[in-house]
């Protein structure tokens, strides 16, 4: 297995990966148009690839991508009398069926642990779905209460 970030030879099978992903937990979806989403999906990829806000880390075996954790940075208004580094949001973890169970996901985000460490990021934050919570707990992750939301209408 080798772990590394999103390159652009990779772009069709995440895209391939989130549609899987999202038909997976919300079969409503799937009379969408695969045409229309591919082409948004992969014009949002080609950008976080080449740009430094995001950062798409991925696990192949023998080439293929069977696991992927996106990573956002958001960058903090800076405060007097102490260094500001900016935190990881992360989102959209999803590790195809067959691969599941073989702590291919733990290894991943291990690496991203490791990796936001380096980079002196504050924390990492993630919205984990009610079947993930233990995922995350096993991988050092404390549970939290849910932030505060305001729905644009």
């Amino acid at each position: 297995m080798n772990i590394r970030l999103a390159e652009n030879k990779d772009i069709s099978q995440l895209v391939r990966m989130r549609w899987d992903f999202t038909i997976e937990y919300d079969e409503s979806k799937k009379t969408a148009s695969y045409d229309d989403f591919e082409l948004e999906c992969k014009a949002f990829l080609e950008d976080a690839i080449k740009g430094n806000q995001w950062f798409i880390w991925v696990a192949e075996v023998n080439e293929r991508v069977v696991s992927h954790i996106y990573i956002e940075l958001i960058h903090k208004v800076p405060r007097p009398g102490r260094q500001t580094y900016p935190f990881a949001f992360m989102t959209n973890v999803y590790t195809v069926k067959d691969f599941r169970n073989k702590r291919i996901g733990s290894k991943l985000l291990s690496t991203i642990n490791e990796w936001a460490k380096e980079n002196r990021y504050e924390f990492i934050i993630v919205w984990p779905s009610e079947e993930s919570i233990n995922y995350y707990k096993k991988n050092g992750y404390v549970h939290c209460t849910e932030p505060m939301e305001h729905f644009i209408t």
